[in-house]
């Protein structure tokens, strides 16, 4: 497994604060916003002028990559019965472009993390979608989920899969698709 500088947050109901303490603690150089839509309705602080705005007063470069790296991509071909399939997310151009965003700042030891609003990795994008890509390039991606702790990739994947893993004992690969059904 190679060196990861690589980290997942999200912001759910945290305080600012709480927020930035976070990213303060694991030395986070970049955060990488991978909301599909960069807004929140019920904690605006994390809207994206916002957001860009408190981080520069902590010198923490926002950047927005939703548009690559997003739970809810905009290509409807990913979508099958109203879930985000993706296996199919994975092998889209503008998805290879994100991650290999990722992996760039990760060969150049940059402290990056992506956020979401899922608090939860495992209920998250992040996990089932970002971190099993980057894992497939040999990096465990850490998520932060609070204060000074941190899961691995493999630990969050153990929780979705209630510890089977991707693959069962009969070779079939477990889907991994959005929570939630959407009307693309």
């Amino acid at each position: 497994m190679n060196k990861t500088t690589i980290y997942s947050i999200g912001h759910g109901n945290k305080s600012i604060d709480e927020f930035i303490s976070e990213l303060k603690y694991f030395e986070i150089n970049y955060l990488i916003d991978v909301r599909s839509s960069p807004y929140s309705k019920w904690n605006p602080q994390y809207n994206q002028t916002t957001i860009d705005n408190l981080l520069k007063s902590e010198s923490i470069t926002y950047v927005f990559l939703g548009d690559k790296l997003g739970g809810l991509p905009s290509d409807y071909s990913c979508y099958k019965d109203g879930k985000v399939e993706y296996e199919l997310v994975k092998h889209k151009d503008f998805f290879v472009e994100g991650i290999n965003r990722l992996l760039a700042a990760n060969k150049k030891n940059i402290n990056v993390a992506v956020m979401c609003s899922e608090t939860n990795p495992a209920e998250c994008h992040r996990s089932k979608l970002i971190g099993q890509e980057l894992l497939a390039h040999g990096i465990s991606i850490k998520h932060i989920v609070g204060g000074n702790k941190i899961k691995s990739q493999e630990a969050v994947m153990a929780e979705v899969t209630k510890g089977v893993g991707i693959v069962d004992l009969f070779g079939e690969k477990t889907t991994l698709t959005s929570r939630k059904k959407y009307n693309p």
